[in-house]
């Protein structure tokens, strides 16, 4: 059973407002969400729903129109600077493709440090212990901190990825799409290796995905965005066995079954709200 008594992530009536020339754009409108200690919450919907626009709100990529975000009880919500990089230590990112995320000059090693140096840690600890820890951790040789990204396989930077992101022993990892560029049974792989880290770790996750399948599988809450607005929000097995709002239903009838022929049976359900289309889910 989950210590859930407390959260460690807050995002609180969450309005983001873009201005285009004289018109403005809401990517998010009254978005909550709360992640209880060492859980992982969902949040799942089609490109263009804002799950990512509220990853970055969180990590302080773009700024909030209205709302609080709390992190570890602080209130982080207009944070800059040095205070804002600080903050590093708590939460770190895990993004969809790790051929962007890692320096192709870089080596492994160097790429795990960066965070390390951004934080002030390196005088810290053993930087080379802390390296080799996190590789090991993910499943990864100590000495692939001497290779570079583009000899391993996108499976394998992705995990290295992971272990950046462990590298400050952060509680609370965003993962925007983690295993969306994966091969299925690479995704299962690391879908695997985030439990279990959890498990060992006690991590929360922010876990972004528009596959209900895969939140089924990782997630023990899930929220479900549509056009920037919440839907629907519980515990993942009420949500996606018992859906309450049509778009849901959409979503998951969206999520391929391995049975062709149950797949072919499948109809999407009537209803006012659009359901969500082939090309914008693997987008």
């Amino acid at each position: 059973m989950k210590d859930t008594s407390y959260p460690v992530l807050v995002a609180e009536n969450i309005t983001v407002r873009y201005r285009k020339g004289r018109q403005h754009f809401t990517a998010l409108d009254n978005v909550n969400v709360r992640i209880p200690h060492a859980a992982t919450v969902g949040l799942v919907g089609e490109s263009g729903s804002g799950k990512s626009t509220l990853a970055k709100a969180i990590l302080g990529l773009v700024p909030i129109t209205t709302g609080r975000i709390e992190l570890l009880g602080q209130d982080i919500t207009h944070l800059n600077g040095r205070r804002r990089r600080g903050l590093g230590r708590s939460i770190q990112a895990v993004f969809q493709d790790p051929n962007t995320s890692l320096n192709p000059s870089f080596t492994v090693g160097r790429s795990l440090i960066e965070p390390l140096k951004a934080q002030n840690m390196l005088g810290d600890i053993d930087v080379d212990a802390r390296v080799a820890e996190v590789l090991t951790a993910v499943g990864m040789e100590p000495d692939a901190a001497s290779r570079q990204p583009r000899q391993f396989s996108g499976g394998q930077r992705q995990r290295i990825s992971i272990a950046r992101a462990l590298i400050t022993n952060p509680q609370v990892v965003v993962c925007d799409e983690a295993v969306s560029a994966l091969d299925l049974s690479v995704q299962a792989q690391v879908l695997n290796l985030l439990t279990d880290l959890q498990r060992e770790r006690g991590l929360s996750y922010l876990f972004i995905s528009h596959d209900m399948s895969v939140v089924k599988h990782i997630c023990h809450e899930v929220t479900v965005l549509y056009r920037g607005t919440i839907k629907e929000s519980g515990p993942t097995q009420q949500i996606t066995t018992q859906p309450a709002d049509p778009y849901t239903k959409a979503l998951l009838l969206a999520a391929p079954i391995a049975d062709p022929v149950v797949q072919r049976q499948r109809q999407r359900p009537t209803s006012a709200v659009p359901a969500p289309s082939r090309t914008s889910l693997i987008s």
